[in-house]
């Protein structure tokens, strides 16, 4: 039986639904994906694209931080745009956070996101 510990913290937006924000599992975390979501008020980033994907970062370094990790052991990102053409800007904004060894990744082009955001990232890292 594999044993998982649910992995929460303030600093990144709660769940809005059915849902945890991370689980640890057989020597991996599994983080729901996020969404710009401020963690504080819950309200969506009304900004643009660079603003809603380096939102959407640092609520993805928050988790790590809660499970006592950091985005070098991310091993994979899963990351969805409403619009493929915004793929530069959040590619660039993505490769900072990985100067080196960076993760494996998908980025697909949805019809919609929850709450009308234009991205969502989602991310698989080793546990500490």
């Amino acid at each position: 039986m594999i044993v998982k510990e649910i992995i929460s913290t303030d600093k990144a937006p709660a769940a809005i639904g059915p849902y945890s924000q991370g689980v640890k599992a057989g020597g991996f975390l599994f983080f729901s994906g996020q969404i710009p979501l401020d963690p504080a008020s819950g309200a969506v980033c009304t900004g643009d694209i660079a603003a809603q994907t380096e939102l959407v970062m640092n609520n993805i370094a928050a988790l790590l931080t809660a499970a006592g990790v950091d985005c070098g052991s991310i091993v994979k990102t899963t990351v969805f745009l409403t619009d493929l053409a915004d793929f530069a800007v959040v590619n660039g904004i993505y490769g900072r956070r990985f100067p080196q060894a960076p993760p494996a990744r998908s980025t697909v082009e949805v019809k919609a996101l929850p709450r009308g955001v234009a991205i969502e990232i989602e991310v698989i890292a080793v546990a500490g």
